[in-house]
């Protein structure tokens, strides 16, 4: 899962950059002064147990302990029954991905203060909701999956 939306995203990305632009320097500059006049929004979920994007793979292990599988690209971590987590790395040992799983939502953070908006409830019983942070760089989403034995996942992931 987290891999087909690490495609999606590089996909928007390449679209994003491909795409002309006509009167570039007049948009750019039109941007930049609403930018300035939009007040940048404060995140309400940012960090998994002190762990923050951008912190080196030491750093990471240092606060959660010993990973269950340790690798220089991504880390698992089993707390309990109920939760676990996995920290994605860059090529310079930097987090840039936080997923957290809530077996059975056991824990789990009320999804208000993860995204501060309604969720998106699907047929099928699912939820889900995503909040960008551009001026920070990040994005977080709330998951909810569907069935009786439902996972809510927490991820707090750079752009």
């Amino acid at each position: 899962m987290k891999r087909n939306l690490l495609i999606t995203l590089a996909a928007l990305a390449v679209v994003i950059v491909a795409t002309p632009i006509a009167n570039a320097q007049t948009k750019k500059t039109k941007l930049t002064a609403d930018a300035a006049a939009i007040p940048t929004q404060q995140a309400l979920y940012n960090d998994f147990r002190g762990v923050r994007l951008g912190m080196a793979a030491e750093e990471v292990r240092t606060k959660l302990g010993n990973p269950v599988l340790k690798d220089d690209e991504m880390d698992y971590f089993v707390f309990s029954e109920s939760l676990t987590a996995q920290i994605a790395y860059d090529q310079a040992h930097k987090t840039k991905a936080i997923s957290v799983d809530y077996a059975g939502g056991v824990g789990a953070p009320d999804y208000r203060a993860i995204v501060g908006t309604d969720l998106q409830n699907r047929a099928d019983g699912s939820a889900y909701q995503m909040v960008r942070y551009p001026a920070q760089g990040f994005w977080v989403s709330y998951n909810r999956t569907a069935g009786p034995l439902f996972v809510v996942t927490i991820t707090i992931q750079k752009m």
